[in-house]
């Protein structure tokens, strides 16, 4: 039997390979984005097929790739990143025992994060995954500093030093200590924040975020958090409890 007389044979243009995935067949569209963020490369890309595209009965769309690992991502992130704060400020409060010594300490946080932000813009970086993990890093290097910052100050206060004179001895005993913590991270990082080779677009993000971040977390550390702590401390000397004598008869 010949085959013209069960089928039509001719050429066409169409899809050489049907895609399916879940038991549905789906068409791929792909793209790449490069100059700019992938937010809003994706939200423009939404907007213009939303007016422009016009979808047939039974069709959908689903936008997925790095975009959808992104959302993924930053949902993730929206959970870990609150509780890393929160142990943080948990380890603080055991440590120092007071809320209004874990609040002032927990107040070299923001204090670091500013310099990361700085950064990003000043190098036109857009905010991604990479860059919020180094946002989380400059948490733990900001509660290190906070703790010896303040540490300092009530070691002095308890030895019965002025607060004024106390604050000034504390910025002048922990310049070093906050100065080489910042700096072993800032110079660790700053090949990776400078290197353009293949897969830097991966790991540039966070080293900026942390050498922009400890570049000018020394300065606020000494400067900001030292004024926070004379003006929120409530902490005073402890009274020393005189020993007791022992009278001689001669």
């Amino acid at each position: 039997m010949p085959l013209s007389e069960v089928a039509t044979v001719e050429l066409v243009s169409g899809a050489y390979y049907i895609y399916r995935e879940q038991q549905e067949r789906y068409v791929p569209v792909k793209f790449s984005v490069r100059g700019r963020d992938l937010g809003s490369a994706i939200l423009e890309a939404q907007e213009r097929v939303a007016e422009q595209v016009k979808i047939p009965g039974g069709y959908r769309v689903e936008w997925v790739g790095e975009f959808g690992n992104l959302k993924n991502a930053l949902q993730r992130l929206a959970i870990a990143v609150p509780i890393a704060i929160g142990l943080i400020l948990l380890l603080l409060f055991t440590s120092f025992g007071s809320l209004r010594d874990t609040l002032l300490a927990g107040s070299a946080i923001p204090l670091a994060l500013v310099g990361g932000v700085l950064a990003l813009f000043a190098l036109g970086m857009p905010f991604s995954i990479s860059a919020a993990i180094g946002f989380v890093a400059l948490f733990g290097i900001a509660a290190m500093n906070g703790i010896m910052v303040l540490g300092c100050y009530n070691r002095l206060i308890d030895a019965g030093r002025a607060p004024e004179a106390a604050l000034i001895e504390t910025c002048s005993v922990q310049m070093r200590p906050v100065l080489m913590t910042c700096a072993a991270a800032c110079v660790g990082l700053l090949p990776a924040a400078f290197s353009t080779a293949i897969g830097s677009q991966v790991q540039r993000p966070l080293a900026v975020v942390v050498v922009g971040g400890t570049l000018l977390a020394p300065l606020l550390f000494l400067t900001v958090l030292p004024a926070a702590i004379g003006l929120f401390s409530r902490r005073t000397a402890r009274r020393r409890v005189p020993a007791a004598g022992v009278a001689e008869a001669h």
